[in-house]
């Protein structure tokens, strides 16, 4: 495991992409797209936190990406990424903005998410230390800040199951760890026997920070899992 710690935070300029029109304006594609373009639109919580290397790597993908930051922006996307950020803060606006029950709601529905970082710290059913949990949505207990705080940061290559290609470069920074996971809840990394990468057949969350690297391998299963559930 390779540590660095001077790794830039999510959000600086040397890892924010300048936006664009074609990451960024896609409020008017539907979420399966259009006779023309059948592309998949993904939306990617933009309330705070990494939007733009979110919105830049799912580009990449070939799918097209939406800022959502009110309820009706939820509307007819196929799938919505919780991008890392400050999970208390980010709960805050989420109440703040309406979002929290809505974005229950289309997960009910069959809506896939990806959560990274504070994403996923949103996501878990329960959050050491925490009263209660923020959305709730997927069977696992997370830690916060469990490998130290910002000078702690690190890269580690990770094995990632049924990922091929060799292993993955992964951007840890003030990283929450997975504790436990429930049923239906399968561990894809770990490190130390820690589990840092799970998914669901609805879900896909990572303690670390996938948008921060060139490696779109883990975009492209998330948007897998985006187009094999076609909901909108």
């Amino acid at each position: 495991m390779t540590r660095r710690f001077d790794l830039p935070k999510p959000g600086d300029p040397v890892v924010r992409p300048e936006p664009n029109e074609s990451m960024t304006d896609v409020s008017r594609a539907p979420g399966r797209g259009s006779a023309a373009d059948d592309r998949p639109t993904i939306g990617v919580l933009g309330i705070q936190g990494d939007v733009s290397e979110h919105i830049a790597a799912l580009a990449r993908t070939g799918a097209r990406a939406q800022w959502v930051k009110r309820p009706e922006d939820l509307e007819g996307i196929a799938g919505l990424v919780l991008p890392g950020g400050e999970s208390t803060t980010l709960r805050r606006l989420l109440d703040y903005e309406g979002l929290l029950a809505k974005i229950r709601e289309r997960y009910a529905a069959g809506m896939p998410v990806f959560g990274t970082c504070a994403g996923a710290i949103l996501l878990a059913t329960e959050v050491d230390g925490a009263p209660a949990p923020h959305l709730g949505l997927v069977d696992m207990t997370v830690r916060r800040n469990a490998f130290g705080r910002q000078r702690e940061s690190f890269v580690a290559s990770l094995d990632i199951e049924g990922l091929e290609g060799g292993p993955l470069e992964a951007v840890f920074i003030r990283a929450p760890l997975i504790e436990r996971v429930g049923e239906g809840v399968e561990v894809l990394a770990s490190i130390e026997g820690e589990i840092v990468l799970a998914e669901t057949d609805q879900a896909l969350v990572a303690s670390f920070h996938p948008e921060l690297t060139d490696d779109l391998r883990l975009h492209r299963r998330f948007l897998d899992k985006v187009q094999a559930g076609s909901v909108v």
